[in-house]
């Protein structure tokens, strides 16, 4: 109740309780469409061409064009929290996602008990592959092969471990060589070859994308539904351009440069792939990223979180939540659409089962937060069915809701750089416009209180929020949690 106590100081009114389960809107019937998941690390706001990104990325500009592009879609603190609510349609403070144990500190990612958008695709028919990052469980019974995919290939934690090796005391740590890892439903994962500073640059361009291929090719090629994921590597730590693209182009300067261009070329071979396999019109193709570095890594040559404030350390502002996404369904998804409509993370989940059909499939036995935008996607609706979306810590605790066009922060972390400070708890919640105000510079509760009408919308989802976790409780980060009794 602590959010409660603190703005009741500020305004009386009264406090009522929201639903806290999707609503089920129109679905699709026609032929189950593929899905292909492109999901990068790390890469802001305003990195691509469509976003106002200075770096030429033609094929993810024609992605855009192509589909639906959001300029308001909202992401988790982390590379783990926001996987885990594209993976599960809840926020990852209700499923021990919200932070990741250092090595030693016990078990990390998700429970199996939890229902995943891979496990929701294969029981729909699909073939289900994941190739790239995971990060949501490193031990036997958490791998992406025990949660749903088929099949899978990459890294179980993330990429910074490729630059553990290097380091003199490392074998004296005891903690194991990081490994790339393979796996299939029904078998244990195994360890194939290790993640170091050698593979980490062509991950990428030799593994990531040939398997992502070769699995659409493979699945197109026996007429079967497929739904894959690709964890691409870049941009997170240590960003290494591929030797193939560094330095290559007098039109670009830096690894950042480099690294984008890269990126935006193997979205090239994936869009081209589906087209080649004859299967384009009835694929679902997602592009999005996890996390927004933005300035917290100038050393690279820069990047950019477009008008927005803050980064991946300095949240909870908008440049550390809201990245690019997009959408492209030919002839279902509307094309050449660019919204302000606000989406999340959590809504992928429930939307993508609205739209191949699937709604009934979307447990009903815990919180989903995530909301069916699925009338949207397909042109029937003007709305997404969002208009508030709350960020939480790495401590798990709320640190701030976006409602309409306001941003109420309760919490935040110092710029420019916040590693190793505590956040701040202002004495009243900062309040911005984000219409006028893209950057959080004017905080209009600092001389003008008239606008305490606007917590209003913010007590009504805690006090929604409070009452689930009493009825569902949340999660303990590395629990094996096994359900509700009596839910």
């Amino acid at each position: 109740m602590l959010f409660k106590r603190m703005l009741l100081g500020i305004l009386s009114i009264s406090i009522l309780a929201t639903p806290i389960f999707a609503q089920t809107t129109t679905e699709s019937i026609q032929k189950k469409p593929n899905v292909v998941y492109f999901l990068v690390d790390n890469v802001g706001w305003g990195s691509f061409g469509v976003y106002g990104g200075t770096v030429p990325t033609p094929n993810i500009d024609k992605l855009a064009s192509q589909g639906i592009r959001f300029n308001n879609y909202n992401v988790e603190v982390q590379c783990t929290p926001s996987r885990s609510a594209i993976m599960t349609g809840r926020h990852p403070v209700r499923s021990g996602t919200y932070t990741v144990p250092w090595p030693g500190q016990g078990k990390a990612g998700m429970a199996p008990w939890e229902y995943t958008v891979a496990k929701l695709f294969s029981d729909s028919g699909y073939a289900t592959a994941l190739y790239g990052k995971w990060h949501l469980g490193n031990t036997q019974g958490r791998m992406p092969n025990d949660q749903g995919f088929d099949e899978w290939w990459g890294t179980p934690d993330t990429w910074d471990e490729s630059g553990y090796t290097q380091w003199p005391l490392f074998k004296e740590s005891g903690v194991p060589v990081p490994m790339l890892w393979e796996g299939k439903r029904g078998q244990p994962s195994k360890a194939v070859m290790p993640l170091d500073l050698k593979v980490r640059p062509i991950v990428d361009g030799k593994y990531i994308i040939p398997k992502t291929i070769d699995f659409i090719k493979r699945n197109a090629s026996d007429n079967k539904p497929f739904f894959v994921y690709v964890g691409y590597s870049e941009m997170h730590p240590p960003v290494m351009a591929n030797p193939n693209f560094a330095g290559k182009s007098t039109e670009r300067g830096g690894v950042n440069a480099d690294v984008i261009a890269e990126m935006d070329y193997r979205v090239g071979q994936v869009m081209a792939a589906v087209k080649e396999a004859g299967i384009e019109d009835n694929t679902i193709f997602v592009f999005s990223s996890d996390n927004a570095t933005g300035g917290a890594e100038p050393q690279l040559g820069g990047s950019t979180n477009g008008p927005w404030r803050g980064d991946f350390f300095n949240v909870p502002f908008e440049g550390s939540m809201r990245v690019p996404a997009m959408i492209r369904w030919p002839g279902h998804v509307p094309s050449g659409v660019v919204t302000q409509e606000m989406f999340a993370a959590v809504d992928w989940m429930p939307t993508l089962a609205g739209m191949i059909g699937a709604s009934n499939l979307v447990p009903k036995d815990r919180p989903i937060d995530g909301i069916n935008a699925a009338s949207f996607m397909l042109g029937k609706s003007n709305t997404t069915g969002r208009d508030l979306y709350p960020f939480f810590g790495i401590d798990g605790e709320l640190m701030s809701i976006k409602w309409k066009t306001y941003k109420s922060i309760f919490r935040y972390a110092e710029s420019p750089v916040s590693v190793g400070k505590p956040y701040v708890k202002p004495q009243i919640p900062l309040v911005f416009d984000l219409t006028s105000d893209p950057h959080e510079d004017n905080n209009l509760m600092y001389t003008d209180l008239t606008l305490g009408w606007v917590f209003a919308p913010s007590f009504k989802w805690i006090e929604g929020y409070e009452q689930s976790v009493k009825k569902y409780p949340n999660i303990k980060v590395g629990e094996d949690f096994k359900g509700y009794a009596n839910k």
